[in-house]
């Protein structure tokens, strides 16, 4: 295995490319980022009443979601007991209990152990069910109407853990009056890539966009009556990093035209909303805050415009498998809801527009890893190195220009904290040390 203490260095802007590649930094990964940290599990409009449920994953290991009786979610293992098979292989749905389809245990909404088959018989009566039922994900948080999961009793609360992150991530899930809700269905397909491209991308890179997407930018704009039909490069813009997260980066300008990816219909609703929007969440914030962003380690979305939300489920070191959802202002008209769910699909579905672009890089950089010198060539992640500031713009936490790498540095800093296995006591106190040295800087 490579040696965990040079395998990233944030400082001087280099990783290892073996990261992408290596069979035991992942088995680390499942084990001290994907075990240690909050994970995204479902939005309350999946679970929209008692007995209500999804199945999803953390990391690889497959999950059950489950609204209870009394209106809490709780989470457990979808995993029997017995002999390790699924107890539900429903994708979503509605029930009173789950049942193992090998031998027949079954459990509860709370996964506890309720009837294993021929007790009397087979087990004389002395098995103690209450010691065998599912594994339990101890902590749940409720965001906002997301719901994120841990396994981890050392992790900190969530809001502790989203930091200043959750200025950004409130700009797009606390931006209406109604809240949001997912639209119904999952979309999921493979991509074969490390799940660190994806997430990084989402966290740090506008960088790519000018290059990767112009075809697309240029068929979106093309035949549409928009006196400003895409972001002037021009445009002062910043992203966010911290604590692992990033919004990835945002034009600051305010826009009096039609951007080409958004409908009339939507357009004009998003105007008639401004004030609702300015009084939630200040008018600055309003304009400055949207694109592409990720809760660390992989959960991923979109601003308003493109409206997708997704999980980067890591299935090895060179493949995930993506979770998307269209998400949607809940009080909007029927007709502005559907215009959504459709510039969505034609840009960033698994067939969309720009989703190929980002999955034709993230496969081809994989691919090239498979050569020996192509692993041991390292990667330069250094662009706005220096030029960090702390708490400008009207922008809290770290911030640096629009086109930098900045969030991806503090991607990779809580990465490598993470799979070396320091303790979040340690980890607290080297981002509280940052901070400082921040905030002082001139």
């Amino acid at each position: 295995m490579i040696d965990l203490n040079t395998m990233v260095d944030p400082g001087q802007g280099r990783n290892d490319p073996r990261i992408y590649t290596d069979q035991d930094v992942y088995q680390r990964e499942l084990e001290y980022v994907f075990g240690r940290t909050w994970l995204f599990l479902a939005h309350e409009s999946q679970l929209p009443k008692p007995g209500s449920f999804i199945q999803t994953y953390m990391a690889e290991d497959p999950v059950l979601v489950v609204r209870q009786r009394d209106g809490s979610v709780k989470a457990f293992l979808n995993q029997c007991r017995h002999r390790g098979m699924r107890i539900c292989r429903s994708d979503a749905g509605v029930s009173k209990a789950f049942t193992c389809t090998y031998h027949g245990w079954s459990y509860d909404l709370e996964g506890n152990l309720i009837n294993v088959p021929l007790e009397e018989r087979a087990y004389r009566n002395e098995i103690d069910k209450s010691e065998w039922g599912a594994l339990k994900v101890p902590r749940i948080a409720n965001y906002r109407g997301f719901y994120f999961g841990t396994w981890s009793q050392e992790t900190p609360e969530f809001e502790d853990y989203l930091g200043d992150m959750a200025f950004y991530f409130d700009a797009v899930v606390d931006r209406f009056d109604g809240g949001l809700d997912l639209a119904p269905g999952t979309t999921k397909w493979v991509i074969d890539c490390n799940w660190k491209f994806a997430a990084e991308q989402f966290a740090s890179d506008m960088y790519h966009v000018p290059v990767s997407h112009a075809s697309g930018l240029t068929a979106l704009s093309d035949g549409l009556e928009v006196t400003a039909p895409l972001p002037s490069l021009e445009m002062p813009g910043r992203q966010f990093g911290g604590n692992g997260h990033g919004s990835g980066g945002f034009f600051s300008q305010e826009r009096a035209s039609r951007p080409p990816f958004i409908g009339e219909a939507t357009y004009a609703w998003l105007r008639s909303r401004e004030k609702e929007t300015a009084e939630r969440l200040g008018i600055d914030r309003a304009h400055k805050v949207h694109n592409h962003n990720t809760v660390f380690p992989n959960f991923s979305w979109l601003g308003n415009g493109f409206w997708t939300m997704r999980v980067w489920h890591p299935r090895g070191p060179g493949q995930i498998e993506v979770w998307s959802w269209t998400y949607l202002p809940k009080n909007a008209p029927a007709e502005v809801r559907a215009e959504i769910r459709q510039m969505t699909q034609r840009t960033f579905s698994p067939a969309g527009s720009f989703e190929t672009d980002d999955g034709e890089n993230w496969t081809e950089i994989q691919r090239n890893l498979r050569g020996y010198k192509a692993r041991h060539n390292t990667f330069h992640t250094g662009m706005g190195l220096g030029h960090e500031e702390y708490d400008v713009h009207g922008l809290p936490g770290e911030s640096n220009d629009v086109f930098a790498e900045h969030a991806a540095r503090s991607f990779y800093r809580r990465w490598s904290d993470l799979v070396k296995g320091k303790s979040w006591t340690e980890i607290q106190e080297s981002d509280k040390t940052r901070a400082l040295s921040m905030s002082e800087r001139p």
